[in-house]
C-alpha cells in the first residue's frame, strides 16, 4: 500500500510503502491480542536478512559436557583444561517459540480424554497426535492441530502419574505415521475439584502464589523436545529446538477447565539433555543446577533479574525460578470444528490402557462397536484413532499384513479402498469371528458376516472353534481356546482370555 507521504510512481519504492517484515516489533504489538514471542520462521528471517543474507547466521544449542578426546590430562574428576571445558552459561528469556499456536481439532477429543479424570478423580497422560499447519495470526507462524491422543500405560492417583514402558510404542508412531500424522506434543491433567454440584475446579496455577508448571514437569517437557528435534539446516547439526508442544488440563481463575500450552526453551533442553537440571523438594516453582561432583562435570549456570531498584543482577541458578524456561502458547478450540477421526460414534470405541475404568479393548468391545454401522458406513467405522491401534497390535486377528490399506483409506478419505480392505480374505476372516460371536451358539455353524449384503450367496468355511468339524467343542472338565489356546472351564461359554466362543 502506497502512504501519502509518498511522491513516487506506482512502480516505484520507498521506505514509506516497503512491506513491513515479519520480525517488526510495531506489527506485532498492534495485533489483537499483541505478538509476544516471534515466531522461529520470523526469527531466522530477522537472522538472515542483512546484507550477508544470513552468510554467517549460525544456531548452536548450549552444552554443558567436558568435550571429549581431550588428551592433555587424565579424565575427570582428576583432571579438565580450558579446551575442553564447558563454559559457563547465563540464561535468556526466549524470543521466539518453534509453535505459535495449538489447536485441538475438536473439542470431542479433548472431552474424551477428560473423561477418565471424571469417572475417577484421578490425573492422567497422553500423547498428542496431529500435524503442523500454517498459522495465519502470527508472520510466519505454525500451528500445532491436534487429531488424536494415545493414552500409553501408566498408573496415576489424585495428584501423581508414573508412566509405565510401552511395548507400543514404535507401532503407534509406525500407524499414525501411514495415516500422515505424528507425536506432536503431550498432555496431562491437574485437575482437583471444587464443587460438584456447580462442576467447579480448583485454580492454582499461574496466581501469585503458584506456578505455571512445575521443576519437575518442565524437565519432561524437555525429554520430549529432545526427543523430537526440529530440523534446521542453520545448525551445525541439522536440528535446533523442537516444536512439540505441552498442554496442561487445570483450573483458571473462573474456576473451570482451562488448557494452557507451553514449551521449554531451547536452553532448558540443553540443560536436561547434559542432566544438569534437576528438580527441588519442596517449592515446584524452582529447579536447581547441579554442582560438580566426581561423576559429573557441571558449568556455572546464571540467569538475569531485577532487583527492589531496577537494576539487572546476575543470580547463580541454585535455586532456578522456572518461568526463565518457559515459552506460553495459546491453547484453544476452533469456531468451526472438523474431524479427520469419526467422532460421531454413539458408543466409541474403547480407550487403549484404561482397564482400571473398565473400558477394555477386546474382541467383545470389537462386536458392539462394528454393530452401530451400516455396511455402506464401513470407512466411518474404520475411522476411529484407538479402532486402528487395536486391530494393528491384537495378535489373535490376521490383520498385522493388511492394516496399511485402511490406514490409507482413513489417510485419503477413500471409500473405495475402505470397501477393499472389506472384501479382503483377513477382514472375511474377522467377520466370521464376529458373527460366530454375536449368534447363539446352536446357530454358529451357519455363520453371516456381520453387516455383509453377501451372506446369503457366500459358504462359509468350517473354522476351527466356530461350529463345523473343526469346532473342539466345551465338553468334558475343560476346553482349550482353538484362537489363543487358553485352557477354560467346562461353563464358560466363551473364552476367558480372548472372549470368542468355543
Amino acid at each position: 500500500m502506497v502512504k501519502d507521504e509518498c511522491h513516487h510512481g506506482p512502480q516505484g519504492k520507498c521506505l514509506h510503502c516497503a512491506a513491513l517484515e515479519p520480525y517488526d516489533e510495531e506489527v506485532m504489538k498492534s495485533c489483537k491480542p499483541p505478538i509476544k514471542f516471534f515466531s522461529f520462521h520470523s526469527y531466522l528471517r530477522k537472522l538472515t536478512g542483512g546484507v550477508d543474507k544470513g552468510k554467517f547466521a549460525n544456531l548452536e544449542d548450549i552444552t554443558c559436557k567436558i568435550k571429549d578426546g581431550c588428551t592433555e590430562h587424565p579424565p575427570w574428576p582428576h583432571g579438565i583444561c580450558t579446551k575442553c571445558q564447558p563454559n559457563a552459561v547465563t540464561l535468556n528469556r526466549q524470543i521466539y517459540r518453534h509453535v505459535d499456536n495449538i489447536m485441538f481439532e475438536n473439542p470431542k477429543i479433548a472431552e474424551r480424554f477428560l473423561n477418565y479424570w471424571r469417572s475417577t478423580g484421578r490425573q492422567r497422560l497422553g500423547i498428542l497426535y496431529g500435524k503442523y499447519e500454517v498459522h495465519k495470526d502470527v508472520p510466519l507462524g505454525i500451528k500445532a492441530t491436534i487429531f488424536a491422543i494415545y493414552e500409553p500405560p501408566q498408573e496415576s492417583s489424585k495428584n501423581r502419574i508414573q508412566i509405565m514402558k510401552d511395548e507400543n510404542d514404535e507401532l503407534v508412531k509406525s500407524i499414525a505415521e501411514k495415516m500422515g500424522i505424528h507425536p506432536i506434543g503431550w498432555i496431562f491433567t491437574d485437575l482437583m475439584a471444587e464443587d460438584l454440584k456447580k462442576a467447579t475446579v480448583k485454580h492454582y496455577r499461574g496466581n501469585q502464589d503458584s506456578h505455571y508448571l512445575s521443576a519437575e514437569e518442565c524437565i519432561m517437557a524437555a525429554e520430549f523436545q529432545n526427543k523430537y528435534p526440529n530440523p534446521c539446516q542453520y545448525s551445525a547439526e541439522g536440528k535446533f529446538g523442537s516444536k512439540c508442544v505441552t498442554v496442561v488440563v487445570t483450573g483458571d481463575s473462573k474456576n473451570q477447565v482451562h488448557f494452557e500450552g507451553y514449551q521449554v526453551s531451547n536452553q532448558c533442553m540443553a540443560l536436561v539433555r547434559d542432566n544438569c537440571l534437576i528438580p527441588t523438594k519442596d517449592a515446584p516453582e524452582l529447579g536447581y543446577v547441579k554442582e560438580s561432583s566426581s561423576k559429573q562435570f557441571v558449568p556455572d549456570v546464571f540467569y538475569k533479574v531485577k532487583d527492589e531498584y531496577g537494576n539487572e543482577v546476575i543470580e547463580l541458578a541454585r535455586p532456578l525460578p522456572v518461568e526463565y524456561l518457559l515459552v506460553d502458547i495459546p491453547c484453544a478450540f476452533p469456531v468451526c470444528p472438523r474431524s479427520f477421526f469419526n467422532v460421531s460414534a454413539s458408543k466409541p470405541f474403547p480407550v487403549e490402557n484404561r482397564e482400571s475404568l473398565g473400558e477394555i479393548q477386546d474382541f467383545n468391545a470389537l462386536v458392539q462397536y462394528m454393530e452401530q454401522f451400516q455396511p455402506n458406513d464401513f470407512l466411518e467405522a474404520m475411522s476411529d484413532f484407538h479402532l486402528l491401534l487395536f486391530l494393528a497390535t491384537c495378535d489373535m486377528l490376521p490383520l498385522k499384513e493388511t492394516i496399511s490399506i485402511i490406514l490409507e483409506a482413513v489417510k485419503t478419505k477413500d471409500k473405495n479402498l475402505a470397501h477393499k480392505f472389506k472384501k479382503s480374505e483377513e477382514w472375511a476372516t474377522v467377520e466370521e469371528m464376529m458373527a460366530a460371536q454375536a449368534m447363539p451358539m446352536e446357530e454358529s455353524s451357519a455363520v453371516n458376516f456381520v453387516g455383509g449384503a453377501e451372506a446369503s450367496n457366500t459358504t462359509v468355511p468350517d473354522l476351527p472353534g466356530v461350529g463345523g468339524a473343526g469346532s473342539s467343542g466345551n465338553s468334558g472338565s475343560s476346553w482349550a481356546c482353538a484362537y489363543c489356546t487358553y485352557i477354560n472351564r467346562s461353563g464358560d461359554a466363551a473364552c476367558e482370555m480372548c472372549s470368542l466362543p468355543p
